[in-house]
C-alpha cells in the first residue's frame, strides 16, 4: 500500500492507491482537471503544467492513450508519497469545500448492458411469470441497448419524473401521464479513452488499452413506460430521460487489487468473447433511499465482465470515441438485500420496502433522494472509494 503525506487521505479511501480524476472550478475561475486526495483536490494544471489539465473535461487527457495515463499517474503518485514531492504539490491542493464539481467528461455515446444473471432472472420471473426467466440469447452475448448521451447528467442533478404511455388495463387504451413506477438501477460505468476507427474490433485482451476508468451510474428507469414500449424493440423513453454518473473517474490501475476471475459461464462464450485476463471486479456497492441503506449489491457476482462487454460492443466494427460510456446494467446478487433495483427489492411493488424513517416504498416518490456509493480493496489491504452518485426526484413538468 502506498501512503501519502496528505493527512487522512489513505484512511478515507482517497489515498495514493486511488487518485481519481475529476473536473472542478473555484469561484471566479474556469473549470479544470484535478485529482482527489482525501478531502482535497490536487490542481493538475498548476502542479504539472500540461495544457490538457486546463480543459473543462477529461476528454483531451483521455485521448492521449494508456501510456500517458500511466505516466501521469506515476508522476502524481510520486508527488503525493515521496517527501521530495511535497513542496511541488502542496501549494496546489485545494479544499473540497472550496470547489464545485462538474461533469468529469463529455459523453460521446452511451450504451447500457444487462449483465447480471441474478438481475436478469429476477426481471424475467417478474415480467414473465411461469415462463423461462432468461431469453435464449442471454448466456451467449452481453445483451444491451443504446441510450442518449445528452441525458447523462452529473451527480446531484435533480431528476424530473418522466411522462409517457402506461400499459392499458384489460381491454382498455394506454394512458399518458407521469410515471408511477420510477425506479433506480445501481450500475458501474466504464469510460473509454482511446478511440478506434470504424470497422475495427477490440479483443478482450485490449480492454485496458481503451478504457480509462470507472464511474458509478444510476440508470433511472420508468418501469411502466418501459414495459409498454419494450415490445418489440426494447427500452427507449423509459430509460432515456436521465442517467446519473459520479463525479470522480477511478482509473483502472487503481482497481488492480479488486480484480477477480469472472463468474463461470455456461455455455462457453464465442471465441471473440473469451476472457484472457481476470476482469471480474470485487466492488461492494451500497444503495440508500433518503439516507437509509436498502441494498448492498456485489459487483463480483456479475456474469459478463467489462472486457467482454467492450469486445461485444465493437464486434460488428462499431467505432469507439473518446468519452464513450458503457454501463454494466443493474448490479444484483443472489441475496434479497443484494438487489440493485426497486423492481427487484419490492418485487414490482407487491412487497414494499418499509423504511425506518416511516412509510413504505414500492417505487420512488417525488422528493426521494437516492445515493449509490461503492468501495473496493486497494493495494496492500487499503480501501479505494469510488465516490457517490446522487439524485433527487422532482415532480413531472406540467
Amino acid at each position: 500500500m502506498s501512503t501519502t503525506w496528505v493527512p487522512g487521505a489513505d484512511a478515507a479511501g482517497y489515498g495514493a492507491d486511488n487518485l481519481p480524476y475529476g473536473v472542478f472550478s473555484r469561484a471566479g475561475s474556469p473549470p479544470r482537471i484535478g485529482v482527489r486526495v482525501g478531502d482535497r483536490v490536487l490542481d493538475l494544471a498548476a502542479a504539472l503544467g500540461d495544457p490538457e489539465f486546463s480543459a473543462s473535461s477529461l476528454n483531451p487527457f483521455m485521448a492521449r492513450g494508456s501510456t500517458a495515463w500511466r505516466a501521469t499517474r506515476a508522476k502524481v503518485s510520486g508527488m503525493l508519497t515521496a517527501p521530495g514531492g511535497r513542496a511541488s504539490a502542496e501549494p496546489h491542493l485545494v479544499p473540497l469545500e472550496e470547489v464545485e464539481l462538474k461533469a468529469p467528461f463529455e459523453v460521446a455515446d452511451y450504451a447500457d448492458f444487462y449483465c447480471s444473471l441474478d438481475h436478469a432472472e429476477n426481471v424475467g420471473r417478474i415480467f414473465r411469470p411461469g415462463g423461462a426467466p432468461l431469453s435464449p440469447n442471454w448466456r451467449h452475448q452481453p445483451v444491451g441497448y443504446h441510450g442518449r448521451a445528452g441525458t447523462v447528467v452529473p451527480s446531484g442533478t435533480g431528476i424530473v419524473r418522466p411522462v409517457g404511455h402506461h400499459p392499458p388495463a384489460e381491454g382498455g387504451e394506454p394512458a399518458v401521464g407521469p410515471s408511477r413506477r420510477l425506479d433506480i438501477e445501481a450500475e458501474l460505468g466504464f469510460v473509454v479513452g482511446t478511440p478506434t476507427s470504424l470497422g475495427r474490433t477490440v479483443p478482450t485482451g485490449d480492454f485496458a488499452e481503451h478504457v480509462f476508468g470507472v464511474v458509478l451510474v444510476n440508470d433511472w428507469s420508468a418501469r411502466d413506460i418501459q414495459r409498454w414500449e419494450s415490445a418489440p424493440l426494447g427500452p427507449f423513453l423509459g430509460k432515456s430521460f436521465a442517467t446519473s454518473v459520479s463525479p470522480w473517474v477511478v482509473p483502472l490501475d487503481a482497481l488492480g487489487a479488486a480484480r477477480v476471475a469472472g463468474r463461470e459461464q455456461d455455455p462457453p462464450p464465442a471465441p471473440h468473447l473469451r476472457r484472457v485476463a481476470d476482469w471480474g471486479l470485487d466492488i461492494a456497492m451500497t444503495v440508500r433511499v433518503n439516507g437509509e441503506v436498502v441494498s448492498r449489491p456485489p459487483y463480483a457476482s456479475m456474469y459478463w465482465t467489462p472486457d467482454q462487454m467492450l469486445a461485444h460492443l465493437t464486434s460488428n466494427g462499431a467505432s469507439l470515441r473518446t468519452g464513450d460510456l458503457y454501463a454494466s446494467g443493474t448490479v444484483s446478487g443472489p441475496g434479497r438485500d443484494e438487489r440493485g433495483s426497486l423492481l427487484e427489492l419490492t418485487w414490482d411493488a407487491t412487497e414494499p420496502l418499509r423504511l425506518a424513517g416511516g412509510g413504505e416504498r414500492g417505487y420512488l416518490e417525488d422528493g426521494d433522494t437516492v445515493a449509490i456509493s461503492a468501495t473496493a480493496r486497494g493495494m496492500g489491504g487499503g480501501t479505494v472509494a469510488l465516490g457517490e452518485v446522487t439524485g433527487t426526484v422532482r415532480p413531472a413538468l406540467s
